[in-house]
Order: structure tokens, then C-alpha cells, then sequence
């Protein structure tokens, strides 16, 4: 049952917009009565899209056509009456004539409600104000909306209630679906540019018996025939380099992961990752792909490389940045890890700096965590930090010139990461080790550490190529392209705390004053 506000303007809007939702069940009771359900229509034949008239209007006039869509507005003028239909690609205004459609669909359309979906056939033609319109010589009421829209000028703002309810959210503010129409775009454009370098698209599992292949604190759930714990997957990669082993020589996967973390403007606890996997290359070939992978897709989705976000300017065209991690703090923090031989020298910059840091952390942790307090903001355009420690990348082949570092990087752009990519550790001794390493820390209360992968291990034994490898944010990505600032712009559905522990049940429901909120992102 809906909870009623505490305040009383809150409250009278309840009951208003009650009472407006018993009138449209009695609606569609009479109809029913008189035997005209209008969910017993089980289909409507569209002739045309919305967008397809308005751009071939002169090519179309006169010409009999079937729309279908939502009545988003209406003006009642006696005997004639005029109307919007808001269909999939926009909308476009219905002239609706009592002596055209007879007396008895013209009472039945006055009756209908804004938010009714509504199929429409007759001719296409001009209104003396230029406006193209349907001259409809049939109305069908396809489906009653029982409740009522959001009022026309200030429609659904409320951020909380659009991710709520995005079916509302997509019909009230039409441009939001923009988002989600480039998003698909984007995933398109990464296919095409993948198949262009003989890549091939798989599938892997997304229940896994052992939590690995990222650092991350997963979600756990039971099987009761096998009667085990599994994990929704945090990554893609063991999976995927167990197919490098098995021949594949290019794969990548576009997949959901789920890590039980917390949310803000960039994390969601399950978002669209890319991972993909190259024999015979390192992460040096990872850089290159990485690096026209991005501008190619901004590219073709923008229409140019050079994108405005957030009111910052970045260029896509000009190479991207390199730095390695150790040179980014010496550079922003003023500290040359080159020169901390140990880990106390590491911990003490660590206190003078104010840097907290926990008794299980490695030099190589110290390392990056004075990267995140002083670098990572500061990372605007477009830049790759090369060279991550050993100690937080646990499947990364070790820099022969530095083996306390690796062959990794970083794409970070307006101070966030956008990809993550190494030479994949192919040495099964040297993987032992680190899983080993990992699951200590995990049993030291570490949740986000590793377990041992047997069966990861006894693939590489039988040996894996040279690889590099590439992990992306999907959303990330899409968020840039669209000049959106908080991820739940680009999900359709994004993980909401339920309200009273149960889903929002009214679209104009008000949080009382003081009641807590879901942090917005």
C-alpha cells in the first residue's frame, strides 16, 4: 500500500491524483461493460514511424497512413478536437472530426486520457499554422493508462523517481532516451572496429566457483544442486585467457559483472564490461588498440574526436598521454618512489604525507595509494599511467628492467579510470605465487583479494602465448559520449535502495521532509 505524506500539500496531491486513477478504472470498467476491453486488442498495424512522416510529408500527403503511440496532449474543440502521439522515434499531431470518425469513436476519444495508447489511421496533411499532421478517419484505443503522467512544465525531475521508474522517466522527458540510443551505438561501434581486427565475440560463465580475475569484493549466492557457493562474476579475464590457451589467438566479450561495492557517480554494482585478449602481443599493442579503439568510437557516435563534457573540452585526436606511475607522483606529489628501497622508508612518506594506509600494505600499495591522493583528479585529457606495482596487479607479467613493477597501464580521462590493460603473466610458477600471496591476504580479512584458481593454473601449465589483454567500462565510455556526469544516466534500470524495503508503487509519491534519501549520483 502507498505510505500517504505527512505534509498537506504533499497529501492532497496524493488524493488528488487518487482520485484521478479510481475515474480511469471506472473508464475502463464501462468499457468493459459494453464490451470493449481495451486490452483485448492484440494488434495495431503501423504503416509508418512518427519521423517518417514529418521528413517525407511532402512525398506522403494525402496518402492514407497507420500511427500508433501515446496521447501525450489534447485540445477538445466541440466537434473537432487535435492531439499529440508520442510513438518510438517522436511524436506528431492528430486532427480528429466527429463527422469523419462518427459520433460515437468521437465521444469515446473525448473520453480517453492523456497517457491512452491510441492507433490512428488517416491522411497525412497541413494544418493552417504549417504543423504536418493525420487527419484520422479511425481512432483505436490500444491501452488505458490508469494512472496519470506527470503535468505537462515540470514533468519527472525528481532523479530518485526517474531511475526508479524509467518507463515514466522515458515518456515524460522524450531526450533522455538519446542517452541510450548512442549507447547502443557505442556497443555497435566496438563491435565493428573488434571484427575489423579478427577478433572473435564469446560468451563465458557468469556464475564462477572462485571469485577472481579482478580485485573486488563479490556477490555471493548458493547452488542447491551441486550444493556449493558461487560468485556472480567481477571480471571476464580467467575465462577468457583459458580460450588464449585453447587456440583462440583474438577474443573479447561484452558482458555484465557484478562487484557488491559501494555506488557513486561512476559505480554501479553491475555495469557492461569489454575484455579482450590477443596472442603474440603485450601491452605495449594493448596501448595502440586501446588508445584508436576510443577515438574511433567517439569518432563515429559524436561525429568528431573533439567532444565537450561537462563544460571541459577533450581531444581525442592527439595521442594520448604516457606516464608512468612512479613519474606521475614524483611529478604531482613530489615523492620519487625510485628511491624508497623499503617498506619502511614507504610507510614513513606515507605519515608525513597524511596518507592512511593499513598494516597489510606492500611499498607497491604506498605507491598507489600517494597515486590516488595526488594524481588521479589531475589526470584530465586522455592519458595512459604505465607501470603499476607488482603488489596490486596479481596477473600482470613483470617489467624486465624493473621486476617490483609491471607491464601495465591505465587509461584515465577527466581524473577516472576508462580502461585497465597488462601483458598477461603466463609463467604458471610465478601465477602460483601470486594466487598464493592473494588468498593469504583474503584469509587475512582482505575481501577484495583472490583465491587460488587451480584449474586457471593447470591451463597455463599447458602453456599460454604472449598475451595482452584490455578490460574497458562500457558505461564509462558511453557516459562520455553522451555528457552525462553520473552513470544512472546511462542504465535504463540502475540499482536503487527499495523504499520501505519495497519498490517505489506511485510515480508522484513524495519522500516526506527529513526522511533519508538514496545518495544521489
Amino acid at each position: 500500500m502507498t505510505q500517504i505524506p505527512e505534509n498537506t500539500e504533499a497529501r492532497q496531491e496524493q488524493q488528488a491524483l487518487s482520485e484521478q486513477a479510481q475515474i480511469r478504472r471506472d473508464k475502463l470498467e464501462a468499457l468493459k461493460q459494453a464490451g470493449q476491453d481495451p486490452y483485448a486488442v492484440t494488434k495495431f498495424d503501423v504503416t509508418h514511424l512518427s519521423s517518417q512522416i514529418l521528413a517525407d510529408a511532402q512525398v506522403l500527403m494525402e496518402q492514407r497512413v497507420s500511427v500508433a503511440g501515446r496521447m501525450i496532449a489534447r485540445r477538445v474543440m466541440g466537434k473537432a478536437s487535435f492531439a499529440h502521439l508520442q510513438d518510438s522515434a517522436g511524436k506528431i499531431q492528430i486532427y480528429v472530426r466527429r463527422d469523419d470518425v462518427g459520433e460515437e469513436a468521437y465521444k469515446q476519444f473525448k473520453s480517453d486520457d492523456v497517457g491512452d495508447i491510441l492507433g490512428v489511421t488517416g491522411t497525412v496533411f497541413t494544418t493552417k499554422t504549417g504543423e504536418i499532421s493525420i487527419h484520422a478517419t479511425q481512432v483505436t484505443l490500444l491501452s488505458k493508462s490508469l494512472l496519470p503522467l506527470p503535468e505537462k512544465f515540470h514533468g519527472l525531475r525528481d532523479n530518485d523517481l526517474r531511475y526508479r521508474q524509467r518507463y515514466v522517466d522515458l515518456i515524460v522527458n522524450p531526450q533522455v532516451k538519446d542517452a541510450f540510443l548512442k549507447r547502443s551505438q557505442v556497443i555497435r561501434e566496438i563491435r565493428s572496429f573488434l571484427e575489423q581486427r579478427r577478433y572473435l565475440e564469446v560468451e563465458t560463465p557468469v556464475l564462477h566457483t572462485i571469485a577472481g580475475g579482478a580485485a573486488a569484493r563479490p556477490f555471493i549466492t548458493h547452488h542447491n544442486t551441486l550444493d556449493i557457493d558461487m560468485y556472480l562474476r567481477i571480471a571476464l579475464e580467467l575465462y577468457l585467457k583459458r580460450l588464449i590457451v585453447g587456440g583462440f589467438d583474438r577474443v573479447y566479450e561484452i558482458g555484465r559483472v557484478f562487484r557488491n561495492e559501494g555506488m557513486d557517480t561512476r559505480h554501479n554494482p553491475e555495469f557492461t564490461l569489454l575484455e579482450l585478449y590477443q596472442a603474440y602481443t603485450d601491452y605495449e599493442g594493448m596501448m595502440e588498440l586501446t588508445e584508436n579503439l576510443v577515438r574511433t568510437v567517439i569518432r563515429n557516435v559524436c561525429g568528431s574526436a573533439v567532444i565537450e563534457y561537462n563544460g571541459v573540452t577533450l581531444d581525442f585526436e592527439k595521442p594520448f598521454g604516457r606516464m608512468s606511475m612512479t613519474e606521475a607522483v614524483r611529478q604531482y606529489a613530489g615523492v620519487d618512489f625510485d628511491q624508497v628501497e623499503t617498506l619502511e622508508q614507504a610507510r614513513a612518506l606515507a605519515e608525513k604525507h597524511h596518507i592512511g594506509f593499513e598494516t597489510r600494505h606492500k611499498k607497491g600499495d604506498i605507491l598507489n595509494l600517494f597515486f590516488e591522493e595526488y594524481v588521479e583528479d589531475k589526470l584530465i585529457s586522455p592519458t595512459f599511467i604505465t607501470h603499476h606495482p607488482v603488489d596490486i596487479s596479481p596477473l600482470a607479467k613483470r617489467s624486465p628492467e624493473k621486476p617490483d613493477l609491471t607491464e601495465r597501464f591505465e587509461l584515465f580521462v577527466l581524473g577516472g579510470e576508462l580502461a585497465n590493460a597488462f601483458s598477461e603473466l603466463n609463467d604458471p610458477i610465478d601465477q602460483r605465487g601470486r594466487f598464493e600471496a592473494q588468498a593469504a591476504l583474503k584469509a587475512a580479512g582482505d575481501e577484495e583479494a583472490n583465491d587460488v584458481d587451480e584449474d586457471f593454473l593447470t591451463a597455463l601449465e599447458y602453456g599460454m602465448p604472449p598475451t595482452g589483454g584490455m578490460g574497458m567500462g562500457v558505461d564509462r565510455l558511453v557516459m562520455l559520449v553522451t555528457n552525462c556526469t553520473s552513470i544512472r544516466d546511462v542504465l535504463l534500470f540502475p540499482t536503487m535502495k527499495p523504499i520501505d524495503g519495497k519498490t517505489q508503487s506511485f510515480v508522484f509519491k513524495r519522500i516526506p521532509p527529513g526522511k533519508k534519501r538514496v545518495p544521489a549520483l
